[in-house]
């Protein structure tokens, strides 16, 4: 398996115009109707994240998540455009850690710090269709 050289700092970002599949709405809070749901900036942010490295993997593998810490600091409405860009900050073997920042038109709404590893995509679905067999044979 041949590598990519992943560089501390490379970024990338991306950009999304909140709509009402994006509000707490959709997410189970009703209170808060036209507010940007907290499950979407964290999709956004792995969005991002993904956007960094995975197109630079070889052909077979993949970026998965390992874990991811967020601060949701301020709303957002619908309508709004929201930016979030994730940043590589530490290579460790075949596990990435990435500092991310969302911003609206107003500034600063989350930060977070996510961790995704490198996988070969094809060992990776025989591990979960291993597992996924033990369900095989049950009532």
């Amino acid at each position: 398996m041949n590598m990519p050289e992943l560089s501390v700092g490379m970024s990338k970002s991306v950009q999304k115009v909140i709509t009402k599949d994006d509000t707490a709405l959709n997410f189970g809070s009703g209170a808060l109707k036209d507010l940007l749901a907290t499950p979407t900036l964290i999709a956004l942010m792995i969005e991002a994240a993904v956007d960094t490295v995975d197109p630079l993997l070889p052909d077979s593998y993949i970026t998965h998540g390992k874990g991811i810490e967020i601060e949701h600091e301020f709303p957002t409405k619908e309508g709004m455009t929201v930016t979030v860009t994730a940043k590589l900050i530490e290579v460790d073997g075949n596990t990435l850690s990435f500092e991310i920042i969302a911003y609206d038109e107003i500034g600063r709404i989350g930060t977070g710090h996510h961790a995704r590893q490198i996988v070969n995509y094809d060992i990776l679905m025989n591990k979960v269709d291993e597992r996924v067999g033990i369900l095989e044979g049950r009532p």
